[in-house]
C-alpha cells in the first residue's frame, strides 16, 4: 500500500518523513510549496506531489492512488475537514496529528460515513492524544467503574510555529472540559492544582486539550478535566486574559497574534529534543470513592508524535482494520504508549 504524508516540508511533517526513510518506509511527500517538498524529496529520495485543499475534486483526485494519508499540514482546524471529506470520497485511511476538540468532535461525526466506505479515520495519532489517551485507557483497565478522569501533562522543549498557532486560536475559544459527558465550556484557566508527576509536584491548569473529546470515546467516563503544567504566575496572566477573550477570537487579532508566534517559535532544535522530555499523571475516580493513579514519562512531544504516528502507519499498512472512527487506545490498544521507544508507564494506585 502506498501512503501519504501531507505537509511534510512542515516542522512535524519533515521528522515523520526522515523517520520513516530511516525504518526503511518509503512515503511519497506532498504540500502545498512546490519549492519545499520537492527540497525535501530529493534530499531524502522520495517522490512527491504538490497539491493544495480548497478544490475538493482535485484534492481527492491527488490522494486517490494511494491507501493511507498521515495528514500533518495545520491548522487542523482549517485543514482537516476537506482533506477528511477527501479520504473518505477516495476511500483513504486518514491520520492527523491533531489536537484540537473540534477536529476530533468532527471526525467522529463521521464514523457512520467511515463505515459504509471501509476508510479508518484516527486523528491524534502523536503526543496530542496518545500517551494521555492510552493512560485513561490503562486507569479505566484497572478501575472499570470510574467516573471521573483527571490527566494532566508537562511539556519541554518548546512548540512549533504550528503549534503554537493552535495554541493562539484556543485563546477566543475559552476552557473545554466534560461534565456527564457533555462537552461543557468554562473560562480561561478554569482551575489549577498540585499534580504529582514521577519526578516531582508542579502545578497546572485546566486546558481545553483533545482528550476532553476522546478519553470519553475511549473510556465512557463522564467527567473529565485536562491540565497542563504552568508557573503559578502564568496561570495568573491566563485568567487576566478571560476579560479580552471575546477580542481574541476577532480575525484580524487572530491574524496578528499568530504571525507572532510564526515569527517568534521555529521548533525545537535535534539536541533540544534530545535533552527534553515530557512528563503525564492521571488518575480515576468511581463513585464509591476508588481511585487508581498512574504516571509516564515519554520523550520530546515531537519525537513521540514521529514514533506514535509510524507506528500506526505500520500497524495499518500490516494489518486489515475495518473501517470507522478510532481513537488511539481503540485502535493499538492501551499498552500502545507504553511500546514506544523512551516510554515508562507507572501504575501507582
Amino acid at each position: 500500500m502506498d501512503w501519504l504524508i501531507y505537509g511534510a516540508n512542515g516542522y512535524t511533517g519533515r521528522l515523520a518523513a526522515e523517520e520513516a526513510v530511516r525504518r526503511g518506509m518509503s512515503p511519497v511527500l506532498a504540500g502545498r510549496s512546490e519549492a519545499a517538498v520537492r527540497s525535501l524529496a530529493q534530499d531524502l529520495g522520495l517522490d512527491y506531489r504538490v497539491f493544495a485543499l480548497d478544490q475538493p475534486a482535485e484534492l481527492a483526485a491527488a490522494i486517490s492512488d494511494f491507501g493511507l494519508v498521515l495528514h500533518c499540514a495545520g491548522p487542523f482546524s482549517v485543514t482537516s475537514e476537506p482533506m477528511l471529506r477527501a479520504c473518505l470520497e477516495a476511500g483513504v485511511h486518514y491520520l492527523d496529528i491533531s489536537g484540537e476538540i473540534s477536529v476530533f468532535e468532527f471526525a467522529h461525526s463521521l464514523d457512520a460515513q467511515a463505515r459504509r466506505a471501509d476508510v479508518v479515520l484516527i486523528p491524534g495519532t502523536g503526543f496530542d492524544v496518545v500517551p494521555s489517551d492510552c493512560l485513561a485507557a490503562s486507569l479505566v483497565r484497572e478501575l472499570p467503574a470510574a467516573t471521573r478522569l483527571r490527566l494532566a501533562f508537562e511539556a519541554s522543549g518548546g512548540p512549533s510555529p504550528g503549534t503554537a498557532k493552535t495554541s493562539v486560536e484556543g485563546l477566543g475559544k475559552g476552557g473545554c472540559v466534560r461534565k456527564d459527558g457533555q462537552l461543557t465550556r468554562v473560562p480561561l484557566g478554569w482551575k489549577d492544582r498540585e499534580i504529582p508527576f514521577a519526578h516531582g509536584k508542579r502545578q497546572a491548569v485546566t486546558i481545553p486539550w483533545g482528550d476532553v473529546f476522546t478519553a470519553y470515546i475511549s473510556t465512557g467516563v463522564p467527567d473529565i478535566e485536562v491540565y497542563m503544567s504552568v508557573p503559578p504566575s502564568s496561570i495568573k496572566g491566563l485568567r487576566r486574559l478571560r476579560m479580552f477573550q471575546p477580542l481574541l477570537g476577532l480575525g484580524p487579532v487572530q491574524s496578528f497574534l499568530k504571525k507572532k508566534a510564526e515569527s517568534k517559535y521555529s521548533g525545537p532544535t535535534e539536541e533540544g529534543r534530545t535533552g527534553s522530555g515530557s512528563e503525564l499523571w492521571g488518575e480515576v475516580a468511581s463513585a464509591d470513592g476508588r481511585m487508581a493513579s498512574a504516571t509516564m514519562t515519554t520523550p520530546n512531544g515531537y519525537d513521540l508524535t514521529v514514533s506514535a504516528s509510524l507506528g500506526i502507519v505500520e500497524h495499518l499498512l500490516e494489518h486489515p482494520v475495518e473501517g470507522g472512527f478510532y481513537t488511539p487506545s481503540l485502535l493499538m490498544g492501551a499498552d500502545y504508549a507504553a511500546s514506544l521507544p523512551g516510554v515508562t508507564f507507572n501504575l501507582l494506585s
